[in-house]
């Protein structure tokens, strides 16, 4: 199975308000909560592995059945260490993965491809319009700090909870509830942004609105359309 594992269906950038984040619809919007990775920067771990592995080789180890990689990353995220997770996957999976595994970590910045398209001037519409502006992700710690300093967007945030640091992860509403206290904001008054079902329907639970992110002009449009003052596309 190739990609994240426990992944429900759900439809991109729509609105979402199920659960107890139903009470905030139509409410106004002052908090827009970003993802990081394929939201407002690009993650590719295969551009990791194009120097020294072959395409077969690579669709395999992101083929999560075989390799147990993304699983890896769940671990990682939650707070365990690259070299547990490394060790973790040799135990289960074998050493040609766990080499791989290895590998990535080692050159991982490789993995970071570039701003997503308009995600850096929404940040800074949405600071000018006066709406907070704050991260959440899930990441390895000792690898989030590449990210920040490869990627100056994520600088630009008014604040974030990586969890990795806080040994917390997405979608589990424990982490939801953790980052609106560390922000000081109210779940009705926010919007979750981020490429996964899985945390919408984790951020629901925590009384957040979400979006399932694809598509940088409908989501700007989605912000218009719950009434953020932001400049509109032509």
């Amino acid at each position: 199975m190739k990609g994240w594992p426990g992944e429900p269906e759900m439809d991109y950038d729509v609105m979402v308000a199920d659960d107890a984040a139903a009470a905030a619809a139509g409410r106004p919007i002052e908090n827009v909560i970003f993802d990081f990775g394929n939201v407002l920067i690009y993650w590719d771990p295969a551009a990791v592995l194009v120097p020294r592995y072959n395409e077969r080789t690579v669709e395999r180890f992101l083929d999560n059945d075989i390799s147990g990689f993304y699983d890896a990353n769940d671990m990682m995220d939650g707070g365990v260490s690259h070299e547990e997770a490394i060790a973790w996957m040799r135990r289960t999976h074998g050493d040609e993965w766990a080499d791989i595994l290895e590998y990535y970590v080692a050159n991982f910045r490789d993995s970071l491809v570039g701003v997503v398209p308009g995600a850096r001037m929404l940040v800074n519409d949405l600071k000018a319009a006066g709406v907070g502006v704050w991260g959440l992700s899930n990441w390895e710690r000792e690898l989030y700090p590449i990210a920040e300093e490869c990627c100056p967007i994520l600088q630009q945030l008014d604040g974030k909870v990586v969890s990795g640091y806080v040994r917390l992860r997405k979608p589990h509403r424990d982490i939801y509830e953790y980052a609106l206290r560390e922000f000081g904001i109210d779940p009705s008054t926010a919007v979750f942004i981020d490429d996964k079902a899985m945390n919408i329907v984790g951020a629901n639970a925590a009384g957040i609105r979400g979006i399932r992110f694809s598509d940088p002009r409908r989501l700007r449009e989605l912000l218009i359309e719950a009434g953020v003052n932001i400049p509109a596309v032509a």
